[in-house]
Order: structure tokens, then sequence, then C-alpha cells
């Protein structure tokens, strides 16, 4: 044995004791991060389910996930009948939410000549706790018409809407037959009134529905109502939509427990002097924007001066466009869905050309789900 190779085996002696000791304090450190992972776990596991403090965060959680397509989820955190509890709840809310009669009033007379006339359409950003959006004024509201698509079988993008037919801007309207989220968009649901015509009427029997639309004079109608009292109101842009979140300067929703969950929202309101406010909010995209609930929205409605308001569609059919731009930035993977309806703005509507899509089809034979156009 050559005695000059002992120190150098020695050497190699003690990087083995040596990288052997490391991996043997690697291994204890990650059991103790597992171990404190798995703790932390358990504790807000057991606060989320257990602890009341956190009734209202779980209820939260939930809601969130009933505007999705994932509903089912949610009961995993309140459980299936808390879930069939709380959907049937606010739909009993949101109809009592539609029936106190609305008083308000506005101002139709014209503006006189020398009075600085203001742009027809106005967008400005607004921002809040998790959320990002727009709010869009039109400020002449006989301005706008209801905007449905051109081929059977198939809703429409907002934007080829508007680009179709000569609008301004425009905004999604009501809702759709969705199954399984995979809907064609071209059946609505409820009611769509154009031009002071029935375009479709999908009531099932039901002798009233929650609407959001304009008269002839361009005043807000919101809230629940038959087909003979919209007939009597001149009403003559409308689709069906709930809930309504404002009436008579009132918000309905008493606070942010009640704001049905977070998410991408729609809605449309009027002011005393006519004036349409739409509110546009971005949701379900982390480090942008997350969404806002109704409360949220409501509140953004008041601070503009709506003396009335309801929601409109929302989600991933949230959309913005003016000029032929997208404005917000739409929740759904593909972009922009397929729709039924859309609030839409003209210099000239009068011009607009809108046929009845839906005319000699029975609303109840309609694939809701059938592959579209494109």
């Amino acid at each position: 044995m050559n005695p000059s190779s002992l120190p150098q085996r020695s050497t190699v002696k003690k990087k083995r004791k040596s990288q052997k000791r490391k991996k043997k304090s690697f291994f204890r450190t990650l059991s103790k991060v597992i171990l404190t992972f798995l703790i932390l776990i358990l504790a807000a596991g057991g606060w989320f389910y257990l602890a009341p403090s956190a009734r209202n965060f779980r209820f939260l959680v939930a809601d969130t996930l009933i505007t999705t397509q994932h509903r089912y989820l949610a009961k995993y955190i309140i459980g299936e009948d808390e879930l069939k509890n709380r959907v049937s709840e606010y739909s009993t809310r949101f109809e009592q939410m539609g029936v106190e009669e609305d008083t308000h009033t506005i101002d139709t007379a014209k503006p006189q000549e020398e009075e600085l006339v203001k742009p027809l359409v106005e967008v400005e950003n607004v921002s809040g706790s998790g959320y990002t959006g727009f709010v869009m004024i039109v400020n002449d509201p006989t301005k706008i018409r209801l905007g449905i698509p051109n081929k059977v079988g198939s809703g429409e993008k907002v934007s080829h809407m508007v680009s179709r037919t000569g609008a301004i801007a425009g905004v999604n309207g009501g809702g759709f037959a969705d199954p399984n989220w995979k809907g064609n968009g071209f059946k609505p649901i409820g009611v769509v009134i154009s031009q002071g015509e029935l375009y479709y009427e999908g009531l099932g029997g039901k002798n009233s529905t929650q609407i959001v639309g304009l008269d002839t004079k361009g005043k807000m109608i919101a809230g629940k109502y038959s087909l003979e009292e919209l007939s009597k109101l001149d009403v003559q842009e409308a689709v069906t939509f709930q809930p309504r979140l404002i009436v008579n300067g009132k918000g309905l929703i008493r606070n942010a427990a009640e704001g049905w969950g977070i998410a991408p929202r729609t809605a449309m309101g009027q002011r005393a002097d006519g004036a349409i406010i739409f509110v546009v909010i971005d949701g379900r995209q982390p480090g942008y924007s997350i969404g806002a609930n109704l409360y949220d929205v409501q509140q953004i409605l008041l601070k503009h001066g709506a003396v009335i308001a309801a929601n409109l569609d929302g989600g991933s059919s949230t959309v913005l466009v003016k000029d032929n731009q997208i404005v917000n930035k739409p929740s759904s993977e593909y972009g922009e869905r397929y729709l039924p309806t859309a609030f839409l703005v003209f210099e000239h509507p009068e011009q607009a050309d809108i046929a009845n899509i839906w005319e000699g089809l029975d609303p109840y034979k309609i694939d809701a789900g059938k592959k579209r156009t494109p």
C-alpha cells in the first residue's frame, strides 16, 4: 500500500460523511416544512369549515362558484342541501327586488342650441377592491337599440353586431339557454323586444318576467312586468334579466354578503337627467381583476347618480365595445361569446336595420347547443 494515498482516502471519506450529513439535514428540513404545511392546511381547513367566523367567507366562495360553469363544486363548500337552499333564496330575493313600483321620471326636453352638447358616449375607468372595469355613459337614451343576431341558429359577438349595424358602441344584454356551458347563444331566456315589437317570447306559460329595457321616450324600465304591462308602458327595447339593483334612487342590496359572489359583471342604470349608465366589470383574471359582487356594482351606479338600475348577463358574456374596439378584457378563454342580444348605441338609430331573426321559429324547439356557424 502506498502510504501517500492514505490522506487522499481520508479526505474522500470526510467528504462522503459531510454529504450524508447534508442529505440528512436536507430531508429533516424538508420533513419539517411538509409537516408544517400539512398542519397549516388542517388548521385552515378546520377554520374554513368549522369556525363561525369563516361562515361569510364560505358563502362568498360558494356564491362565486355558483356564478360559474362549476356550480356543482359549491356543494363541497357548503353542502348540497345548503347549495339548493342558497340558489332558491337568491331566486326568491331577486323576484322580490323586482316588485316595488318604479316612480322615477326623466327630463325629455331637448337642450337649447346655445347649450354645450355633451358627447353621445363617454367611457371612464373604474376600480375597487379586487376589480377593474369601465363605466359608459350614454347621454341620449333614445339613441339605444337592442341588437340581435342576423343568422338563424347562432348568436353573434357584440363586436360583430356593432360593426355590422354601424353602431358606435355596444354592451352585452340578456341571458340565454346554455346547456353544459356550450350554448350557441341563439336561444334567449324570457323575452326580447326590439323597436317596440315582441321579437321573442319564451316565458313557458308564465304571466310575467323581470326585464331590463327602455320605453319610446328613453325612460329605463326594469322590474317584474307582464307582456300586457310592457305594452302599456310603450317599452321599445328590452331583455329578460335580474335582479333589479336600484329603484326610486334606493339600493336594494344591503351589503356585500348579499352580493351573489365575485364575478365579471354588466349592469345598466339611468340618471334623473335620462343618461344611461352601463357598468362593465372584468373578472376571473388574477393579477388584473378578480371581479365584483352585485353590491359593488350597485354602489358604482349610485355614485354615478343612478335612480334605477338592474343587472345584465355577466360572467364570460361581459363585454364593452366602442368604435369597433373591445374596451374590456372578456374572461372567456375563447374570447368574446356568441350572444342573442346587446344594447347598441347609434348616432342615427332610425337607420339601424334590425330584423327579427326568430320570426316563424318555435322558441321551444330551438336547439340551444347546436354547433355555431362560423
